[in-house]
């Protein structure tokens, strides 16, 4: 505990803006690409305490905003059948869908229970043979392994009662969507931290090169936030673009490759539709070939799903860098983490919600 307060530590990170505040001659907009990071941000303050030059917008990596509504909308008709108990993480029960979400289901007497693991819904389709268990296997490269993980463990145990819907996102091809759009406004990144634990960081110096932007894998404390934003200013006030990890401490370049080798048995690159945001080309994972019978897509009839977004949610513009939660006119008043016309506003690592729970505007400090 004493290692990571270091890392809280306001006096240090006080200095570390101040370095900041006397390199920056012009103004800047940097992406926090993990959500996580968005939170620690604004739960800190660190935002406040930046010098006016720099400008943070918040990137699409919060898994449960990305997930398209039409997945969200196939799982919640699976979740409906007597005949399924539908597994997820916590985060996903308020998502909107459509027309309701998890949440309701449950209360209206659906079987939708709260995992902490993918491998809890393994042991749930163990207990439950006459049931047909389904995991919603959603997030970004950080989670796929231990979905993998619960996908062979089922097919080792020869379960046929339980199932992935599989919607994992990537965030390289993420980038390059943002990067590569018309109305880009982002200069540099802060490459998030716990995929790049997974990952390595590998696959980023090409997009730096392509689009020359400087990218600094950066962790969630708020030393590592700061430390992440200087970096990423010294490069853009000297004109580079490279890659560099300030998060040695837990990231490599080549990341976990046992976890890689696992990802690949299991899962194939898809083309994947991100929420609010549109389809981007081979930007997630759908399972192998050889694992097609675990694909609760397949394994059950939702393909007549017809989606409807909110006409009043701004979330793709957010999520693309070119918004702010406070821009949105439903902001705190239509939309509230207890009636969410989005998922930002719901998941805890959503911008919207980071902005609901901490964000001060600067002239009521």
């Amino acid at each position: 505990m004493e290692y990571a307060q270091a890392f809280r530590d306001g006096d240090l990170v006080q200095r570390v803006v101040g370095e900041i505040r006397r390199i920056v001659t012009r103004d800047w907009v940097i992406m926090e690409i993990c959500g996580g990071q968005t939170h620690a941000i604004l739960h800190s303050g660190l935002d406040q305490l930046l010098p006016p030059q720099i400008e943070l917008v918040h990137g699409p990596g919060c898994p449960v905003c990305v997930t398209s509504l039409e997945l969200i909308d196939k799982g919640l008709a699976i979740a409906a059948r007597p005949d399924v108990i539908f597994c997820s993480f916590g985060d996903m029960l308020r998502v909107p869908g459509s027309n309701q979400d998890l949440f309701s289901i449950k209360a209206a007497g659906g079987q939708v229970r709260v995992v902490y693991s993918p491998l809890d819904a393994v042991k749930i389709a163990r207990q439950n043979p006459d049931k047909q268990v389904v995991f919603f296997a959603i997030g970004f490269e950080t989670t796929a392994p231990a979905n993998a993980a619960s996908l062979l463990q089922a097919k080792a145990l020869g379960l046929k009662n339980f199932s992935l819907l599989v919607s994992h996102v990537c965030v390289p091809p993420a980038m390059h969507a943002i990067l590569g759009a018309p109305d880009n406004r982002v200069q540099g990144f802060l490459a998030a931290g716990h995929v790049c634990a997974v990952m390595g960081y590998w696959e980023y110096p090409p997009i730096a090169e392509q689009y020359g932007v400087p990218i600094v894998v950066t962790g969630f404390e708020p030393l590592d936030l700061a430390q992440g934003i200087l970096m990423t200013v010294r490069q853009l006030e000297a004109g580079t673009h490279t890659v560099e990890n300030a998060y040695p401490r837990i990231v490599t370049r080549e990341g976990n490759q046992a976890a890689q080798a696992m990802l690949k048995r299991v899962f194939r690159p898809v083309d994947r539709n991100w929420r609010g945001v549109g389809t981007i080309p081979l930007s997630g994972w759908g399972l192998q070939p050889e694992f097609a019978e675990f694909d609760a897509e397949n394994r059950f009839d939702v393909g007549h799903i017809q989606t409807r977004e909110s006409p009043l949610c701004i979330a793709g513009e957010i999520l693309r860098g070119l918004k702010k939660p406070d821009n949105c006119p439903a902001f705190s008043t239509l939309c509230t983490p207890a009636n969410p016309l989005g998922a930002p506003m719901v998941s805890s690592e959503g911008a919207c919600s980071a902005y609901f729970r901490y964000h001060r505007p600067q002239d009521t400090l």
